[in-house]
């Protein structure tokens, strides 16, 4: 089995595509090898595992766990298509309060590793989605921090209109808000 790693926009952002065999009864394919993604250099130690239902339009973001247990993230859609997005909090970064989007499905198997210091979100483009993700610290929810989804300085574009929010989403600080910075 194999892998191809393509580094995005913010190079430390990456989409990988997993190799699928495939017949007429189905696919396999491997969605995580120790040894290849630390060769493209995604870190192995993960942690936990979790899984999110969501249906149409909802948008689930952006979220980020503060130091000191920043989490990475190892993402797939496991049934139906999101828009995925990752922003860069690392103040030092020059790629500080950038984005990069991409569409991730279960028709195409693609993960995107979003690494620790990026804040992330996705919104649900078709009927529902299964989302799972791997993570390199565990959940600690006095560290557990957000950014508006709509933020003017970030300026991601969505592909949707009207999305599903949560009140907690709904309330999240600007980028220039945050409490405490990166």
């Amino acid at each position: 089995m194999s892998f191809a790693f393509e580094r995005l926009e913010i190079p430390d952002v990456i989409l990988v595509r997993p190799t699928r065999l495939g017949d007429t009864r189905g696919f396999f394919a491997e969605t995580f090898r120790a040894s290849a993604f630390a060769a493209a250099g995604i870190p192995g130690a993960f942690v936990q595992d979790n899984l999110a239902r969501s249906g149409p339009r909802v948008l689930r973001g952006l979220h980020f766990q503060a130091p000191p247990h920043p989490q990475g993230k190892l993402i797939q859609v496991v049934r139906g298509a999101v828009y995925d997005v990752a922003v860069d909090l690392r103040r030092a970064s020059p790629t500080f309060g950038r984005w990069v989007g991409r569409e991730l499905s279960d028709a195409e198997g693609a993960l995107l590793w979003v690494p620790p210091g990026f804040a992330h979100g996705y919104v649900v483009l078709s009927d529902g989605a299964d989302f799972a993700y791997k993570v390199t610290a565990e959940y600690r929810a006095e560290l557990d921090r957000g950014v508006r989804w709509d933020d003017p300085t970030i300026g991601v574009v969505w592909p949707v209109s009207e999305p599903v929010l949560s009140q907690r989403d709904r309330a999240l600080p600007l980028l220039r808000d945050l409490d405490p910075p990166l």
